[in-house]
């Protein structure tokens, strides 16, 4: 894969949508994109286990947990599985925990924040629903571009 500099991007293509700061960049990778693939929960990462546990293909995951600061959306165990199933990433609105190990994870993983506290699994969630949060509605199907400049995205894959 090309090298994903989200500035170079906005400069080549400058009709792409791009996110409100306010995500910080966890994982071991520090640049990734790839299609989205979207879930909506709200501190209970039920779908998020699941689909980490499929086949990534590239993809990239973008969770909408409604911004909660009080539950983590994703630990060590479920970022080592999405990686070694080939997840690109995923982009949590919400907060992570674990973060020494998912930092030592091949995988990026950018998130508003960190929060010790796992949530409650009560099979709670929608997958593949378009999410709006930080002024970009993100559709399943379309491009997410991450590194540390930035969340950029696209209706089609640009690198």
């Amino acid at each position: 894969m090309t090298d994903i500099i989200t500035p170079d991007l906005c400069d080549e293509f400058p009709d792409v949508q791009v996110v409100a700061p306010g995500f910080r960049n966890f994982g071991g990778i520090r640049a990734f994109g790839g299609e989205i693939v979207t879930v909506k929960c709200f501190e209970d990462n039920s779908v998020v286990k699941e689909q980490v546990g499929l086949p990534g293909n590239g993809r990239v995951m973008v969770v909408d947990g409604g911004g909660s600061m009080r539950n983590a959306l994703l630990g060590d165990m479920l970022a080592e599985k999405a990686a070694a199933n080939g997840w690109a990433g995923l982009i949590i609105y919400g907060c992570i925990r674990d973060v020494d190990e998912i930092g030592r994870t091949h995988l990026g993983v950018q998130a508003l924040g960190t929060v010790p506290r796992k949530t409650e699994k009560r099979g709670i969630g929608d997958l593949n629903v378009p999410v709006t949060f930080h002024g970009v509605t993100f559709h399943p199907g379309h491009y997410v571009y991450a590194d540390n400049n930035g969340i950029i995205v696209s209706e089609k894959p640009l690198v």
